[in-house]
């Protein structure tokens, strides 16, 4: 079938990108859904960091690529074995979990070998790309999803079923922002009520990880972000105190938290914020990094204070989550007001406003962004 996508033929393109624009909205023929895959019509995808790291090349992934990775959307066809039927509304997850591997018999299926070299490859689990450019070149798929797309073929195991009632806009945003904020708070930090907690840089996933700690029942909670108007979100929904991102970060969190907080969450990606997390973390706390720095990005820390102070510093893929569990567990939460993650989505764009897009995530304008197909 013939689809519309969004493709980045090039990355590393100056901003702003409605000028030089990067991401070209072209028509691709689009393969049908083979054994254990899915045809889902999309009807939501946002905008992450993760796809403008790819846009201006900070992460290197094999182009030409059809971008997007978090989404929402029906399956209009499923292929033998997949387990869907047409009809179903999914949300799709950016880590194909093969569930044989040792990682996801161990219960880590964000850590999946085979997913992992699929996305690295820019393929599907199950093998190749089902792109097809005019041209005869094949796209590859962005972490088997390519949700800037009309319609795309997924691995069933990239994809969750939800409820029909679900907004799409909504359902989209827990594939990505939902499920790596919330659940670097819940299964990473693993607050716990009472404690006091940071979260550095207040993106969609950052201010999913706040909600969580709220829910959790953090007593002390910290917001810190460059951008003045992402503080004051973070402050209605929640957070007791906002610093100012910045060289003074650190020691403003010490005082607010006597000391230290408990759980840092970093979601950043930039290699010395994180060490102001690990910096602004107490004697016995725990320092989360979700976001994914640039390869070649280093981190220098104490070593003596790791063992010293009993800190803890791990990282978060996916926010350690089990998609099929975790994906209805934090809707849940959603319903019951817990977890107000409607509140993350600042922006409704169409695929053609997509260049636009992410000027707008680049700049700090946009919380989260979807467009809406």
């Amino acid at each position: 079938m013939r689809v519309r996508a969004a493709v980045l033929r090039e990355s590393g393109r100056e901003a702003p990108y409605a000028a030089s624009r990067p991401i070209n909205v072209t028509t691709l023929e689009l393969d049908p859904p083979g054994p254990g895959e899915l045809l889902v019509r999309v009807r939501a995808a946002g905008l992450c960091h993760s796809d403008l790291s790819v846009i201006n090349g900070s992460r290197r992934r094999p182009l030409p690529m059809a971008l997007g990775h978090e989404a929402a959307g029906e399956v209009v066809e499923a292929g033998a074995g997949s387990g869907f039927e047409p009809g179903d509304h999914v949300v799709l997850a950016f880590v194909p979990s093969c569930g044989d591997c040792e990682r996801c018999v161990a219960g880590r299926p964000a850590l999946c070998g085979p997913g992992a070299a699929a996305n690295g490859q820019g393929a599907l689990l199950g093998g190749g790309m089902r792109w097809r450019a005019d041209d005869g070149s094949r796209p590859y798929h962005h972490l088997g999803v390519s949700a800037f797309a009309e319609h795309i073929v997924v691995s069933a195991r990239s994809a969750v079923k939800v409820d029909a009632d679900l907004p799409f806009e909504i359902a989209a945003l827990f594939g990505c922002a939902v499920l790596t904020g919330a659940g670097a708070a819940l299964h990473s930090a693993r607050i716990q009520a009472g404690e006091s907690v940071a979260v550095l840089g207040l993106g969609g996933v950052g201010l999913a990880a706040l909600l969580m700690a709220k829910a959790a029942g953090a007593s002390t909670l910290v917001a810190v972000d460059v951008v003045e108007h992402k503080r004051e979100l973070a402050a209605r929904l929640g957070a007791t105190h906002t610093v100012a991102g910045g060289p003074e970060a650190v020691e403003r969190i010490r005082e607010i938290t006597g000391g230290g907080a408990e759980k840092v969450i970093d979601t950043t990606g930039v290699a010395p914020v994180l060490r102001q997390a690990y910096d602004a973390t107490r004697s016995g706390g725990t320092t989360v990094t979700v976001g994914l720095p640039d390869p070649e990005a280093q981190l220098s820390l104490p070593a003596l204070s790791l063992v010293a102070e009993e800190k803890t510093l791990r990282g978060s893929y996916l926010g350690s989550c089990v998609p099929r569990r975790d994906v209805p567990r934090f809707i849940e939460l959603y319903r019951s007001g817990a977890l107000p993650v409607d509140a993350l989505l600042s922006h409704r764009l169409t695929l053609d406003e997509i260049n636009e897009g992410f000027d707008r995530l680049a700049d700090g304008t946009a919380v989260r962004q979807v467009v809406v197909l």
